[in-house]
């Protein structure tokens, strides 16, 4: 299953909420969607579920047009909103069945089942839901993990979420992190919004950024996860390491007499060198999705309204 965007614009008058915006995702890939709010990523996922009919550009899931040919990519897919919304008199389990009845055909117009399917039954059991009660008398949680088992169940290649954690203890947000886990290992294609910087980290493969509408950055995170910042204090002058290092690392002094220095190599050489140096103090830490966001985000406030419906 891929998903592929060229050019992808969307347009509202004079603002533009989507601009010339390309990627693609692979079969098997979980590909994490960030950006502040009104960056374009609601719009971004409109636009592949066929919701908007684009400005420009072409969006296709499984070579199938999003807007044109929109039924039938819905097949291939589960998609969860970030204000998912239910009828509040239905019980969990009625709207657990009903879902399930969309998906399978042969079951004609039969009447509500007393029990749900096993794959239904099993994510309502992971993710602890209690789906006896009516959608009214649930909290906010509640209805996320209600959302989350109506999207996880059906048994298609593609899994669409925005914001799929809010509202949910950290328990239940590793729970959801090892089902996406399970998706991607039986071959399932994620794409994954989210604000929690940590379990983007955890999950995805590649990230891609937005600001003010457009793609500004992709990341693999098999690249993030080798970037190091680390944090000395000197007690005489840092010698210069051999050119194969220098290469791999960016040294800035700091007002206290110490330096930062930033690599996105292997430890164990750099930590050769240092092991040499005058150091009084030493600290390294990973440099993390959060140096990556804070290059294009961090004090940047474009008053971009939130993504239009």
């Amino acid at each position: 299953m891929r998903i592929q965007a060229s050019a992808l614009t969307k347009r509202y008058g004079a603002f533009q909420a989507l601009d010339q915006c390309s990627f693609e995702a692979s079969q098997g890939e979980v590909l994490g969607l960030l950006g502040p709010n009104g960056s374009g990523k609601t719009t971004l996922l409109r636009l592949l579920m066929g919701f908007l009919k684009p400005s420009s550009g072409t969006a296709t899931i499984d070579g199938l047009d999003c807007y044109r040919q929109s039924v039938e990519v819905h097949r291939r897919l589960t998609y969860m909103p970030g204000d998912a919304r239910f009828p509040r008199k239905l019980t969990g389990r009625q709207l657990l069945d009903f879902f399930a009845q969309l998906r399978q055909t042969d079951r004609g117009e039969a009447a509500l089942q007393a029990t749900l399917p096993k794959n239904v039954r099993r994510i309502v059991e992971r993710l602890e839901l209690d789906d006896s009660r009516p959608v009214g008398q649930m909290s906010t949680g509640m209805r996320q993990k209600l959302a989350l088992a109506a999207t996880l169940a059906p048994e298609v290649p593609l899994l669409v979420l925005d914001e799929p954690t809010s509202n949910l203890d950290p328990t239940t947000r590793q729970v959801v992190l090892q089902l996406l886990g399970e998706a991607k290992e039986a071959g399932k294609t994620v794409l994954f919004s989210s604000h929690v910087l940590s379990e983007v980290e955890e999950i995805c493969d590649r990230v891609i950024f937005l600001q003010a509408g457009r793609l500004v950055e992709t990341v693999r995170m098999t690249d993030v996860r080798r970037q190091h910042s680390i944090h000395a204090k000197l007690t005489g002058p840092l010698a210069s390491p051999h050119d194969k290092l220098a290469e791999q690392l960016r040294i800035l002094p700091d007002s206290n007499g110490g330096v930062t220095i930033l690599t996105d190599g292997p430890l164990q050489p750099l930590l050769g060198w240092l092991a040499e140096q005058p150091l009084a103090e030493l600290q390294i830490e990973p440099v993390g999705l959060r140096a990556v966001y804070e290059r294009h985000h961090h004090g940047k406030n474009d008053q971009r309204p939130a993504d239009i419906p």
